[in-house]
């Protein structure tokens, strides 16, 4: 029998947000339909993820969570953790990023770079410095295919933020949008990027949703994965 899959992302009030979330969920499904698959959220939507797993575990006796996260930052180590540690049978999935698919995605969004010296990659931010790591691997990733500069601008937490590094960075410039989709931190990143071009967020790319069952399947091994 087949673990079932929880898939778990931030959340967001912005409906543009949970339309994507909600796809790549879809996505998902259409991929393996013999899976068992259900979203829960870490922070402002529901079904709230404690809830979520506690009806998913009364049923199946083992799961895998899933977390639709681009690091592994608090809610990763601390809140999808804790919910590990509450079930025997349940597994945890590393976050999605960082990944080669993702650099992938985000040089994709880039597209021209004939007229651009510099990248700079907004991420949301995070006040974990292994969250921190991710974001500067991920940057790396995406440095080793565009062969251009990659400097990292925070909207929140840890590290420097995006306006301080637009304004120090010389060079023609473009900001990669690091975020999986529309909501408070992309209209954070639009209002401060000022007149440098910015592309839109990973959104539903249907190379997350098969990275997402990679993870589960990854994480279905006897040895639980590290989270």
């Amino acid at each position: 029998m087949r673990p079932d899959l929880i898939a778990v992302a931030h959340g967001t009030a912005d409906p543009r947000g949970i339309r994507v979330v909600h796809d790549i969920v879809r996505q998902m499904a259409q991929l393996r339909p013999e899976l068992s698959m259900s979203l829960g959220f870490v922070d402002v939507d529901v079904p709230a993820m404690p809830g979520l797993v506690d009806r998913v575990m009364t049923d199946a006796p083992e799961a895998v969570i899933v977390p639709l996260l681009l690091s592994s930052g608090y809610h990763v180590h601390v809140d999808i953790a804790d919910q590990v540690a509450r079930h025997p049978g349940l597994t945890a999935a590393p976050a999605l990023g960082p990944h080669a698919l993702i650099a992938d995605i985000l040089v994709d969004r880039l597209g021209d770079l004939s007229r651009t010296d510099h990248v700079v990659l907004a991420a949301a931010g995070s006040t974990d410095p292994r969250a921190q790591a991710d974001c500067e691997r991920t940057a790396a990733l995406l440095h080793a295919r565009i062969h251009r500069p990659v400097t990292i601008g925070y909207l929140a937490g840890r590290g420097r933020r995006l306006p301080a590094v637009l304004a120090t960075t010389p060079g023609r410039l473009a900001v990669a949008n690091y975020l999986l989709a529309p909501g408070h931190f992309s209209d954070r990143l639009h209002q401060q990027a000022g007149p440098h071009r910015v592309t839109p967020p990973l959104g539903a790319d249907l190379r997350l949703a098969r990275l997402a069952l990679a993870r589960y399947d990854a994480a279905r091994q006897p040895a639980r994965v590290a989270v």
